[in-house]
């Protein structure tokens, strides 16, 4: 196996939890919010926020198609920062162990642009990468195999020493079709345990 050059994070449920059925479960009773995501396709039209589109513009426009659920789907837009929310706090301390190392440090994400702007100040620790891919820039998404092509290009590393943790196996897979190492990150010691496996932090850093 190559040496590691790059460790990659993912934000969403790697940094950040991203959990918007929690959310709903919490304003409206999972009975409703179960009716609502089996009706409309909240995460899809996310999809169109991550690739680039305006996020209230594409929210607001969804909510207007459906106007039995329209102040539910205006919060996706409105309480945004709710859904995506707590960090994981154990991950961001893994991250910034990193950054004191010599290896390089990126984010590659769905995010949209807007989103991006709101959940910046909120977590500077978004901040802390060498690197950022922020898909609402590149207007491509993963598991697509354009944005891997596309942080290959930029970064100039072999994909071999490329070191991608996400929480979807679609990402990973996808990832690891293009050569790069991966980890299908399922909880913060899980990946604090494969960072000391591969010789990137110390037991104690990896705390």
């Amino acid at each position: 196996m190559a040496d590691v050059k790059a460790v990659i994070f993912d934000i969403g449920n790697v940094l950040i939890e991203w959990q918007p059925e929690r959310f709903y479960d919490s304003v409206i009773g999972p009975e409703r919010r179960k009716v609502m995501f089996d009706e409309i396709d909240l995460h899809g039209i996310n999809d169109v926020v991550d690739r680039g589109g305006n996020f209230r513009e594409t929210i607001y426009a969804a909510a207007e198609t459906c106007p039995d659920w329209r102040d539910e789907i205006r919060m996706w837009h409105d309480r945004w920062i709710e859904m995506a929310a707590p960090a994981i706090d154990h991950s961001v301390r893994l991250l910034r162990a990193l950054r004191t190392t010599d290896v390089s440090v990126f984010a590659l994400t769905n995010f949209g642009i807007q989103t991006f702007e709101v959940a910046e100040p909120v977590y500077p620790f978004l901040g802390d990468f060498d690197r950022r891919y922020i898909s609402g820039h590149m207007g491509v998404i993963k598991p697509e195999t354009q944005i891997y092509e596309m942080v290959e290009a930029d970064c100039g590393f072999d994909p071999a020493t490329l070191l991608f943790a996400d929480d979807r196996a679609d990402n990973i897979q996808a990832a690891a079709d293009r050569g790069w190492q991966t980890h299908l990150f399922d909880g913060p010691q899980g990946w604090a345990d494969r960072l000391v496996a591969e010789g990137l932090l110390g037991k104690e850093a990896a705390q």
